[in-house]
């Protein structure tokens, strides 16, 4: 722990201690280089210690300070002093996300999604700069006092997930993605998987998945369906239900492409939060299990051993914390010794499975026969039992179609499955209750064919053949696919940017100069605007980056170390150095510069700057007067001293003169004094120990030639 007062990097003055963290000290610090207050995070020394940790830990900071987004706490300085590693950050007074929640218990749905869309916005910048956080949860998110959220932390997840941390990781691994829990690789899907259960506990106050040690926690994040907030919460509108349930499905394809498509549905959510317009992403319908080979098997086998010992050197340290504390996974260790010791153990995890899949495909026969003899309460020609059991109702959205494997019926217990292409979902259950079939709806999609409302796609093709009792799942459409696109030239990069993605399209943005149109506004687009495009189209935002030039910012009245990290900030370089009197400009600061604010100049040029000396001094002139003291009547000896009295401009000003102690022959006394400037009269009182006598001299001064 630092002491206040303290300094460190030369500039960081550690004014108190605000907060701890799993791997580091926060402090309230002030930075005297650019007079302001900032949050410095000092490494926990285990932390410091650690050369590679330090490593990754510095390119990471490094990396995020390059973010810059009203959404993010911005990363300001990186670095060591005296073996202590730190960086500087953004200091945001306020509570966080976690503090918030536990608070007011829940959130209401507006105030959360708002909450979600600002997070969402700024995790948005990170990923478009190729940064992905990995470590999003309700304690990494702070919320200002003026309400403003803000996501911290970036940089040091990555960093951390190169070395074992323990520390915190039992409030990690509430919002951890499967993939994480599992150790495997993460990207931008983990983190929208983590936002997506971070919006469940701000929305029901509490989190999906619970347990008494992180490994349970870690298994149900892998194994177990999300719960529904709407069943702790059930005015919870469906549309959000929809949107966490996409966040948060287990297979990371399954989730939001990227934050753009979360945001557009959020601020669906806002407008009409009772829609169904969340699109599920669905599974290959082609990718049908097949049974692995002795040959598959085998090379299986011969690839295993070196994969796990690759993944045991690179586990994240979620995953290696998991495995060490309660024995998630074996510990592996490369001995050196062949790949055969690991075959007993294969061989009895599949003569299992063997086992396992045997039984059921015997009860899945068992059950076909005996439904078809009436043994379960059936007959085959039962069609309306079965079918009233799968049908499904409008509001269900499945992810497959509940295929029966074709190589276990009998010819009499297959159908062919109708067309519902085209059809209502009225029309479309029938058609296939008709048959023994049922139907479920698995989201919409754009159709310049097909109109809105009516079934456009069917997961499983007319004229094939099913088994009875299947489910087949039709997508919706959701009207023309087709239309021109809007033209948002001279709009700001966020307004352009919400426009065209209320259209349903994936915006991008890529960056160019101009000297023409103002930063951060649209040039163009790609394709050209009026283009035909449809919903889920790929439309890239040329924004201005201003002009290639640099613009000379105000220096007027900054210090000179000012002046000259104003100057390199836009690329330009500080010039020659003048001072001068002045007395409009306090001493030290910059009284003029030789280019005005705003002038364009090529980056590296040099800017010349003129100091203030200050107020010039004026010339005094020395007046002097001269008065003889007449000896007061009774005095013998004592302690005199003189005050001298002049008025200036409306003032009495006054001086001393201590004459020491004096006697009687120490009279007539010769007293020369120094007057005011420019004040030719002057009163002089004597005092004897301190007591004045009624006694007083007029003096006249004169001026003092040099």
């Amino acid at each position: 722990m630092l002491k206040a007062g303290i300094v460190i990097g030369e500039r960081y003055e550690i004014i108190e201690h605000i907060g701890s963290g799993g791997m580091s000290y926060v402090y309230k610090a002030k930075d005297h280089k650019l007079n302001r207050y900032v949050a410095v995070k000092v490494l926990k020394s285990e932390f410091s210690e650690n050369k590679g940790f330090v490593s990754k830990f510095r390119v990471e900071a490094q990396a995020a300070a390059g973010l810059a987004h009203p959404n993010i706490v911005n990363v300001y300085d990186v670095g060591e002093d005296n073996g202590l590693h730190y960086i500087v950050m953004e200091l945001v007074e306020g509570i966080t996300l976690k503090e918030y929640i536990e608070k007011k218990a829940r959130l209401s749905v507006k105030e959360a999604i708002s909450i979600a869309i600002q997070v969402s916005m700024g995790i948005e910048a990170a990923h478009n700069n190729h940064i992905i956080h990995r470590d999003i949860k309700p304690q990494n998110i702070i919320i200002s006092r003026e309400g403003k959220v803000k996501v911290t932390d970036f940089g040091i997840a990555r960093a951390a997930t190169s070395n074992t941390i323990t520390s915190n990781v039992m409030g990690s691994v509430h919002y951890t993605s499967p993939e994480q829990a599992r150790g495997g690789y993460s990207d931008a899907k983990s983190d929208i998987y983590s936002l997506g259960v971070t919006m469940f506990e701000m929305l029901t106050g509490r989190v999906p998945f619970n347990g008494e040690t992180t490994v349970s926690i870690a298994i149900k994040h892998i194994q177990d369906e999300m719960p529904s907030p709407r069943d702790y919460v059930p005015e919870i509108p469906v549309s959000v239900e929809q949107i966490i349930f996409k966040c948060t499905q287990k297979s990371p394809d399954r989730r939001y492409e990227n934050m753009a498509q979360l945001i557009a549905d959020l601020k669906k959510s806002l407008i009409n939060p009772e829609a169904s317009f969340v699109q599920m992403n669905t599974i290959d319908e082609d990718a049908a299990t097949k049974m692995i080979q002795e040959d598959e098997i085998k090379e299986i086998r011969r690839n295993t051993r070196p994969a796990m010992v690759q993944e045991t050197r690179e586990r994240e340290p979620e995953r290696e914390y998991i495995r060490r504390s309660e024995h998630y996974m074996p510990e592996e260790e490369d001995d050196g010794e062949d790949d055969e010791e690991l075959n007993p153990k294969m061989d009895k995890i599949v003569t299992v499975l063997g086992i396992v899949a045997a039984f059921i495909i015997c009860i899945v026969v068992l059950f076909g026969v005996g439904k078809a003899f009436g043994v379960f309460g059936g007959s085959k020609n039962d069609d309306n039992n079965a079918t009233n059991l799968i049908t499904g109702t409008e509001s269900e959205t499945e992810t497959e179609s509940t295929i029966t494997p074709t190589e276990t019926m009998n010819d009499e217990d297959m159908v062919t499955v109708p067309n519902i292409v085209g059809k209502t979902v009225e029309e479309a259950k029938e058609a296939l209750n008709g048959v023994g079939l049922g139907f479920a709806q698995n989201g919409t999609i754009a159709s310049d064919v097909i109109e809105e409302g009516l079934v456009a796609q069917q997961s499983v093709e007319a004229g094939e053949k099913v088994a009875k009792n299947t489910r087949i799942l039709g997508v919706l459409s959701s009207g023309t696919a087709s239309f021109n696109l809007t033209d948002v030239a001279g709009k700001s990069e966020a307004e352009a940017k919400e426009i065209l993605e209320a259209a349903g399209l994936v915006v991008a943005t890529e960056e160019e100069y101009s000297s023409d149109v103002e930063k951060g506004t649209v040039i163009s687009t790609k394709p050209e605007a009026n283009t035909p495009v449809g919903k889920g189209d790929k439309v890239s935002l040329v924004v201005s980056k201003g002009s290639e030039n640099a613009k000379v910012p105000k220096l007027s009245n900054m210090t000179e170390d000012a002046a000259k990290l104003a100057l390199e900030s836009v690329g330009l370089a500080l010039g020659r150095v003048e001072e001068t009197y002045s007395d409009s400009v306090a001493e030290g600061l910059v009284i003029s510069q030789s280019y005005d604010e705003g002038t364009e100049l090529s980056p590296g040029k040099t800017v010349d700057i003129v100091i203030s000396k200050g107020s010039e001094p004026v010339e005094m002139k020395t007046y002097s007067g001269i008065v003889n003291i007449q000896k007061p009547d009774g005095f013998i000896e004592g302690e005199v001293k003189f005050i001298l009295s002049q008025q200036v401009d409306g003032e009495t000003i006054t001086r001393t003169y201590d004459a020491g102690t004096l006697d009687e022959t120490s009279f007539p006394y010769k007293l020369e004094m120094i007057g005011q400037s420019g004040v030719t009269k002057g009163t002089v009182t004597v005092y004897v120990n301190e007591v004045a006598l009624g006694e007083t001299y007029e003096v006249t001064f004169s001026e003092v030639d040099e």
